[in-house]
C-alpha cells in the first residue's frame, strides 16, 4: 500500500469514530471506528432514542468471540448496512464482560422467546429498553436458513414505523415474561436433603457421554463444575461411577482438539461431540477452573497424568494470560491475521497445522513418530491418538517444543487485557490448590500477587467496595456479586495455602459487604447486581452453574466455609437459606445445579476441622501440611496456630484456637468435628490415620 493510502486509509478510519472512542473495553474499542453510530449503554443513547422515538439496536458480545467478529467484519463496517442502522436506529454496544447484569436481562429474552442465546446477541428495544425482537448472529447476505441482516434492519424498521401498537404490544409481553421469570427465581422454600444430591448425580448419569466423555449434546463445553461434583460424590458416597464419569471426561477433553497440545491451555468449547473442533478463543475462566478440576482429580488417583494436565494449564496463564501487575487478562482470541502484516483474520489461524508443516518443522522420522501419536482434525487440528509410552515422551516433548517455536512466528492472536476481578478470583483458586496439592512456592507466590493486585487497584478500602474492571490503567463498574463471590472463595484457598490472617481476614470483610449489597431480605439468597444502575430494567439472580459457576452456589459454598471459620451463625443461616431459595429448581433439576449441590455436600456434612499449631514455614510443619494436601478431602478447613498475630487474630473468632499449642516442641495436628478435637499429635502416622477416618 503506498504512503498516500495509507494516509487517506487513516483519515477515514478517524473519521468514522464513533461515541464508544473513549470506552476502555476492548471489546467496544474493535467498533469505536465502524461508520455505525454507536453507542455505550448508557443516559445519552437512551435521550436520543426517546426523543427522536427510534427503536434501540443493541448488540451484546466480547472481544474474544469469533462470530462477533464476523458480524464486525460483514455488517457493521459496511456504510450501506451503517446508513441504515444510524438512520432507523440508536444503536448500543454492550460488552457482556464488563456488564453481566445487561447481558442477563437480554439473554433471558432470547432464552424465553426464541429458545437459544449465544453471542453476538441482537436485540431490538423499544426507547425504554424493553425487547420484542431479537436473535444471535445475523449474516450480511442470507444463509443456512438465517435473514440478511439488512432484511432484518428493514423489517423492524417498518414494523416500528407502521405496526408501532403490535411492537409495543409485544415489547410489553416480553417484559411481563421476564418479570414473572425474575419472580420465579430462588422462589422455593424448601430445606434441601441428601436426597437431593442423590437426585443430581442421577440426572447427570442420564446425560453422560458414555462414547465421548462429557455431557451432554453438541456444541459440547468442559463444564468443570460438573467434574467438582462428581468427585465430592465420590468422596461422599464410594460410588466407582462417579469418578469413572469425571476421569473418563477429563481425559477425553485433554486428549481433543479443545486442548492446545503444543502452546498449554483449553479453548472455550467444542462444536462436535468428540471434542475434535474448538472455538479457538482462551478464556481465563476455563482455564482455572479445569486447572482445578484436574489438580483435584491428581488428588484422587495419584495419576500424574492428570498433575501433568493441571501444570500446563496453569504455566499458559502464568506465560500468556499474566500481566506485568501480577494480575491475569481476560482471554486471548479465537482469530488471528493468517500470514504477517495481513488484514485478513482466521478463526485458529495461530493453532492450525498441516501435515507438510509438521513435516517440515520435525523432518521426515520425527513427524513419523509425532504423528504415530498425534492426529490432525480438519482443518488441522491437533488431538492426542494414544498416550505416550516412557520411551517416546522426551522424544515427543522435543518435537512439540520445536512446533512451539514455529508458531510463535505466526502472528499471535489478540489478547484481551481487560483485568475482572471474578475471574481474577477463580486464578488465585487455582493456584493456591495447586500449590497446595503439588507442594509448588511459584504457584502460591502467582497467587498472592495477583490478589495484591486486586487489593491495591480494584479495591476501595474507604467504601470496603469492589471494582469489577481494570484496563488501560484505570479501573471501572462498580463489582456484581461474582466479583466477590469468586474472590472471597479465592482469597479462602490463599489462607489455606499461605496462612497469611490478611487474606482470611479479608474475605470476611468482603462477604459483610456482600451481604450488604446483594442479599434479598424478602426472599433470600443474592441478587447477580446491586440494583443502582437504574437503567437495566430488571435485577435478577445467578441460578444455573454453566462454563461459569453461578455466584450464588460460590456464595454458599463460602458461606458454609466462613460459618466455620469464624463460628459466625449468621452466615449458617444465610447458606442454609440459600440452599432453599433454589429448592424448586434443585429439586426439579437439580443436575443443572452441580456447584450448589457440592456446596450441599459440604453443608450437610461433618468437615474436618484441621488445626495445626508450629511456624509456617518450618520443615515438621510443613511436613504435616504435605499429609493434608496429599489427600482428597474436599469438606474441610484448614488453620494455622503460628503463636503469632495470625493465630491471635483466628482466636478472636474461634475461642478455642488461643490454646493450642504445639507438642514437645514439635508442630502439632489437632483434627477435630464440631469444635472437639481428637488428643493432638505430632507423629505422622497418627495424623495420616486421623486424616483417613470417615
Amino acid at each position: 500500500m503506498s504512503s498516500l493510502a495509507l494516509v487517506l486509509a487513516a483519515i477515514l478510519f478517524l473519521q468514522n469514530t464513533n461515541h464508544l472512542a473513549n470506552e476502555k473495553s476492548p471489546y467496544l474499542q474493535l467498533h469505536a471506528h465502524n461508520p455505525v453510530d454507536w453507542y455505550p449503554w448508557g443516559a445519552e443513547a437512551f435521550e436520543k432514542a426517546r426523543r427522536e422515538q427510534k427503536p434501540i439496536l443493541l448488540s451484546i458480545g466480547y472481544s474474544t468471540c469469533h462470530w462477533c467478529h464476523v458480524m464486525e467484519q460483514e455488517s457493521f463496517s459496511d456504510p450501506a448496512i451503517a446508513e441504515i442502522m444510524n438512520r432507523y436506529f440508536v444503536s448500543i454496544k454492550v460488552d457482556r464482560e464488563e456488564r453481566p447484569d445487561i447481558d442477563r436481562v437480554y439473554i433471558t429474552f432470547l432464552e424465553l422467546s426464541v429458545h437459544g442465546a449465544g453471542y453476538p446477541a441482537t436485540v431490538f428495544l423499544t426507547p425504554d429498553r424493553k425487547p420484542f425482537f431479537g436473535g444471535t448472529y445475523f449474516p450480511k447476505d442470507a444463509s443456512n436458513g438465517l435473514p440478511a441482516f439488512r432484511e432484518v434492519l428493514t423489517e423492524m424498521s417498518k414494523a416500528w414505523s407502521n405496526d408501532r401498537d403490535n411492537v409495543m404490544k409485544a415489547a410489553n409481553g416480553a417484559a411481563g415474561a421476564l418479570n414473572d421469570y425474575v419472580q420465579q427465581q430462588a422462589s422455593g422454600t424448601e430445606t434441601l436433603t441428601a436426597k437431593t444430591i442423590d437426585q443430581a448425580y442421577t440426572g447427570l448419569q442420564g446425560q453422560y457421554d458414555k462414547t465421548n466423555g462429557g455431557f451432554g449434546d453438541k456444541p459440547k463445553y468442559p463444564q468443570p463444575v460438573i467434574m467438582n461434583f462428581l468427585l465430592r460424590y465420590y468422596a461422599r458416597t464410594g460410588q466407582r461411577e462417579a469418578l469413572n464419569m469425571a476421569t473418563t471426561s477429563l481425559r477425553s477433553i485433554a486428549a481433543g482438539g479443545i486442548h492446545d497440545h503444543i502452546g498449554g491451555g483449553f479453548y472455550r468449547y467444542a462444536v462436535d461431540a468428540a471434542w475434535r473442533v474448538p472455538h479457538f478463543e482462551k478464556m481465563l475462566y476455563d482455564q482455572a477452573q479445569l486447572a482445578s478440576s484436574y489438580a483435584e482429580a491428581y488428588q484422587v488417583t495419584h495419576d500424574t497424568y492428570y498433575r501433568d494436565i493441571s501444570r500446563r494449564t496453569l504455566d499458559y496463564m502464568l506465560k500468556s494470560l499474566r500481566s506485568p501487575g501480577g494480575a491475569f487478562y481476560s482471554a486471548q482470541d479465537a482469530d488471528s491475521a493468517i500470514t504477517a502484516g495481513s488484514p485478513e483474520l482466521g478463526e485458529g489461524a495461530f493453532y492450525l497445522w498441516s501435515a507438510d508443516s509438521i513435516k517440515q518443522v520435525l523432518g521426515p522420522e520425527g513427524a513419523t513418530v509425532f504423528n504415530s501419536y498425534y492426529g490432525l482434525e480438519p482443518p488441522g487440528i491437533l488431538y492426542l491418538k494414544r498416550l505416550a509410552d516412557q520411551q517416546s515422551v522426551a522424544v515427543l516433548d522435543t518435537s512439540k517444543n520445536k512446533l512451539f517455536e514455529t508458531r510463535a512466528q505466526r502472528p499471535e492472536p489478540r489478547r484481551d487485557e481487560k483485568i475482572l476481578t471474578a475471574w481474577n478470583g477463580l486464578a488465585i483458586s487455582a493456584l493456591a490448590r495447586a500449590a497446595q496439592v503439588f507442594d509448588a512456592p511459584a504457584y502460591e507466590r502467582a497467587a498472592v500477587a495477583a490478589a495484591t493486585f486486586v487489593r491495591s487497584n480494584l479495591y476501595d478500602s474507604r467504601q470496603g467496595r469492589l471494582k469489577r474492571r481494570y484496563v488501560a490503567g484505570e479501573a471501572g463498574i462498580d463489582g456484581f456479586l461474582d466479583d466477590y463471590a469468586f474472590l472471597i472463595q479465592g482469597l479462602l484457598d490463599l489462607y489455606e495455602t499461605s496462612f497469611d490472617v490478611k487474606w482470611l481476614s479479608w474475605a470476611v470483610e468482603l462477604q459483610k459487604k456482600q451481604d450488604e449489597l446483594f442479599w434479598d431480605n424478602q426472599r433470600a439468597a443474592y441478587f447477580a447486581s446491586a440494583g443502582n444502575d437504574l437503567t437495566v430494567p430488571f435485577r435478577m439472580r445467578d441460578e444455573y452453574d454453566a462454563a461459569e459457576p453461578s455466584a450464588n452456589s460460590i456464595s454458599g459454598m463460602n458461606l458454609v466455609r466462613l460459618s466455620q471459620m469464624t463460628d459466625r451463625a449468621e452466615w449458617k443461616l444465610k447458606a442454609d437459606k440459600t440452599f432453599a431459595a433454589f429448592s424448586f429448581l434443585a429439586q426439579s433439576s437439580p443436575e443443572i445445579l452441580p456447584q450448589l449441590m457440592a456446596a450441599l455436600d459440604f453443608n450437610l456434612s461433618k468437615p474436618k476441622q484441621i488445626i495445626i499449631a508450629g511456624q509456617p514455614n518450618a520443615p515438621d510443619t510443613r511436613a504435616l501440611l504435605r499429609l493434608v494436601h496429599e489427600r482428597y478431602i474436599p469438606n474441610k478447613f484448614l488453620l494455622l496456630a503460628d503463636g503469632g498475630a495470625g493465630q491471635r487474630q483466628i482466636a478472636t473468632w474461634l475461642r478455642f484456637v488461643d490454646s493450642i499449642r504445639p507438642k514437645d516442641g514439635k508442630a502439632t495436628a489437632y483434627i477435630c468435628e464440631n469444635y472437639v478435637c481428637k488428643l493432638p499429635t505430632n507423629d505422622p502416622t497418627v495424623v495420616a490415620r486421623l486424616l483417613d477416618e470417615k
